[in-house]
């Protein structure tokens, strides 16, 4: 072969490979699934709104078609019909309808999963975050923006309709976890399974609980992303049969856990779950960090996840370091801390209103926005938070802090 046809042989060649990781790359995105999909079932009762939103919002409509939803049958009329009398009903093109399917209406099909996530740490989201207006001194009448844009976002806010069905701007559009809707129902499906195609595959992905479990108040994301598990999962999505019905981590995938494997999917011992407090035996939202009701169970649920991929003594090990380290925090930091500030409340030395005094933010800041980092923590309650309280009451640091 002379050097000419070596040169087009590897030229064709290099195109073949290119062509081929393309396509895998596509695969592996989901952009492209090469699998036979059902052909999407359009009822009489949803046919006037396919015909119209094909043209209006073709790109709602190809994802309800790609969607189980749409080999089922299920359409648009089955989960936004509203009836008379509903607080959301809304008039549209001769049909009444409302705009935000709720756990409620998932409820119709979905009953276990809308009843384990409605007794969840996610439905009662909203319920964590502190009166917003008092960030600024001011009432929260109408929505604050960084209020809406920033807490609301993922933990959810109150969605108020107004005359004749439609929703009020300053708190709609919002998929807050923990969102209160118009029929009385907490949170909203579609903020792990994205609408309008709900597919399991993506509420799966890391990226689907990173969207509000991010940044120094909660950095769960990105303590994944840097784990060994965040990495494997990097590397060998492609290997993570995403798309299974079932999807039990030793038998339908072993490349790499996701949050939703440890968290909520089925294991060769449990059932999956949308209560994603079953498997946490330890509150670590509050200043200081309490074990769970029933927490010897939750572990356990926990330890059957873990104990997929490694075996019972590395498990139980990683966790008695975990309860080490919390237990730590707690002692030196976070019970000091609380102790000192019921102490000022007493002694007289706050005033009722939150958020109107110096040592209220440095509390806020040290167990919400660095309580995960140990020597921002260290600093914060020696150098700030313990100078501030001496300040206001003298000798207090004295009585509660630990050398």
């Amino acid at each position: 072969m002379n050097l000419q046809a070596k040169q087009v042989a590897v030229t064709v060649l290099s195109l073949f490979f290119l062509g081929s990781l393309l396509i895998v790359g596509y695969i592996e995105s989901e952009r492209f699934i090469p699998e036979k999909r059902p052909k999407p079932v359009v009822t009489k009762n949803n046919l006037g709104c396919m015909n119209c939103h094909a043209d209006k919002s073709p790109a709602v409509v190809a994802q309800w078609k790609e969607s189980r939803h749409a080999a089922l049958g299920v359409g648009c009329m089955d989960c936004h019909e509203a009836k008379k009398g509903d607080p959301d009903a809304w008039e549209h093109e001769e049909a009444l309808v409302a705009i935000i399917p709720t756990p409620k209406d998932c409820a119709r099909c979905h009953e276990k999963q809308a009843e384990e996530f409605g007794r969840s740490a996610h439905a009662r989201a909203a319920e964590n975050v502190p009166p917003l207006g008092s960030f600024r001194g001011e009432a929260a009448a109408g929505g604050l923006a960084e209020a809406i844009a920033g807490c609301q976002k993922c933990h959810g806010n109150e969605v108020k309709v107004r005359q004749g069905g439609t929703l009020d701007p300053a708190t709609w559009p919002n998929t807050g976890v923990g969102r209160t809707n118009p029929d009385g129902s907490k949170g909203s499906c579609s903020v792990c399974h994205t609408r309008h195609q709900f597919a399991s595959s993506q509420a799966r992905r890391p990226e689907s609980c990173g969207k509000c479990h991010l940044a120094p108040e909660h950095p769960q994301i990105e303590v994944y992303g840097e784990s060994k598990h965040g990495l494997l999962v990097q590397s060998r999505i492609g290997e993570m049969n995403l798309t299974s019905l079932e999807w039990i981590a030793g038998k339908n995938y072993n490349a790499a856990p996701t949050c939703a494997t440890c968290h909520m999917s089925a294991t060769k011992s449990l059932l999956l779950t949308h209560d994603v407090g079953e498997r946490v035996a330890r509150v670590l939202g509050p200043a200081v960090s309490k074990a769970r009701e029933d927490a010897e169970q939750k572990r356990k649920n926990m330890l059957s996840a873990c104990n997929a991929c490694h075996g019972p003594e590395y498990t139980k090990a990683y966790f008695a370091q975990s309860d080490k380290i919390l237990d730590e925090y707690n002692l030196k930091f976070a019970a000091p801390a609380e102790a000192i500030m019921e102490a000022l409340k007493a002694e007289g030395r706050l005033t009722p209103d939150p958020f109107d005094e110096k040592i209220e933010w440095v509390y806020f800041g040290l167990w919400h926005q660095e309580g995960r980092r140990p020597g921002e923590v260290a600093r914060i309650f020696r150098y700030e938070f313990l100078p501030e309280a001496e300040r206001l009451s003298p000798g207090i640091a004295a009585r509660f802090a630990r050398n």
